[in-house]
């Protein structure tokens, strides 16, 4: 072969290479289409969820993954002595999240995120404002925080707390508490001076999969013009 239709060819292993391209392109696209679907099947479900009537908590199934930010409701004592304040953020500003357990009239034990206190309150004095009397509490069901966050771990054995670990804070406290689980707090009733602001809970699933999908197709409309091209021009 000579020098003239060496360079003459066509660009098999270019063009072979861009059609690969384009392949994964369109398989990433497809992935985020299945995406899409599920976040938006994710979406419907936790706002149903969060606007149905309550339910009673030992009504949930056993597997509470599809259960999460479903509206439940408890009636029982707090119990103080497991109290702890987990750092966290909230629409108030950064502050501390009151994780308590309640015993319910059951005689399960379960934590309950009783709400938000500002930065520089003391566990003590939330312990003090606990009510002694019987109490209808409803809430969110969540599932449990282990390890702490991304940026900040968990340290037990100092009492620093940056996720709602109940696993972790009931063995801490020695506190026979369901460890899948705590209830974001609504409402409770009977009202009582010295309440943590309630009702907090912010739920946002963010959904750009749409977006994802139409870049990844894009890049393959691409690829394969830019495969077509070549071939084309090539003698």
């Amino acid at each position: 072969m000579n020098e003239g239709a060496a360079r003459g060819g066509r660009p098999v292993a270019v063009v072979a290479a861009l059609l690969v391209l384009a392949a994964a392109f369109v398989a990433l696209g497809v992935w985020q289409v299945q995406r899409l679907a599920w976040k938006e099947a994710l979406i419907a479900r936790t706002d149903a969820a969060m606007h149905a009537p309550p339910v009673a908590l030992n009504g949930l199934p056993r597997d509470l993954v599809t259960s999460e930010y479903r509206r439940v409701v408890l009636t029982g004592r707090y119990e103080g002595h497991g109290l702890v304040l987990v750092t966290g953020t909230s629409v108030l500003g950064s502050g501390y999240w009151v994780l308590v357990p309640v015993r319910d009239d059951a005689g399960r034990t379960i934590y309950v995120n009783r709400g938000y206190l500002p930065i520089g309150s003391r566990a003590d004095a939330a312990r003090r404002a606990l009510p002694a009397t019987v109490l209808t509490i409803t809430g969110l069901l969540r599932l449990t925080e282990p390890g702490g966050t991304w940026l900040r771990a968990n340290h037990p054995a100092e009492n620093r707390w940056y996720s709602r670990d109940v696993a972790a804070i009931a063995a801490r406290y020695g506190v026979q508490a369901d460890p899948r689980l705590f209830v974001d707090v609504q409402s409770e009733s009977p009202k009582s001076p010295g309440t943590p602001e309630q009702d907090l809970t912010i739920v946002e699933f963010p959904n750009n999969h749409l977006g994802y999908a139409l870049t990844w197709f894009t890049l393959a409309l691409l690829c394969m013009g830019g495969a077509f091209v070549l071939w084309r021009r090539a003698p």
